[in-house]
């Protein structure tokens, strides 16, 4: 008796998916955001110029099929040059994330000193130090079912 092909592939039950935490997401999409800002500062030191991309997709006229095409996408930098000095802030959407009491900018001295920095950053957003500005910006919605009709019979003193 021959062995079937099925039989040789290791089946299992379809795995259950869980629910990323949102403090997870958002410390992701601070990575990402990191990521970009450090390409544009590598890209200064390196004295070129930086352009970040954002790819959709989009129907050709010509052969009527969908193509991904990539368009350049306008970002900001966090870093800015003051006094004669240069300093970085942390921002989180379009908000800069007090680092400490009324505190928002990273003073970095030499423009050299911001690759560094921004890796450190990088790693303490890694290892959670930002959890607590991160859910302090915005209150993270567990409640996800709240209805205008709900929140308008709450009875007003």
């Amino acid at each position: 008796m021959t062995k079937s092909i099925l039989s040789s592939l290791k089946l299992s039950a379809r795995p259950v998916k869980v629910q990323e935490s949102p403090l997870i997401k958002r410390r992701e999409r601070l990575l990402t955001q990191l990521g970009v800002q450090k390409d544009m500062i590598q890209a200064q030191l390196d004295g070129e110029r930086f352009t970040a991309y954002t790819e959709k997709w989009q129907l050709n006229p010509e052969t009527n099929k969908k193509e991904l095409i990539r368009t350049p996408k306008k970002v900001l930098p966090w870093f800015y040059k003051n006094n004669g000095k240069h300093y970085l802030e942390i921002r989180y959407g379009n908000k800069a994330l007090p680092l400490a009491k009324d505190k928002q900018a990273i003073e970095i001295g030499d423009f050299k000193n911001l690759m560094p920095t921004i890796e450190l950053v990088i790693k303490a957003v890694i290892a959670g130090e930002l959890d607590e500005l991160l859910l302090a910006i915005v209150p993270i919605n567990t409640n996800k079912k709240t209805s205008v009709k709900a929140a308008s019979s709450i009875p007003k003193d």
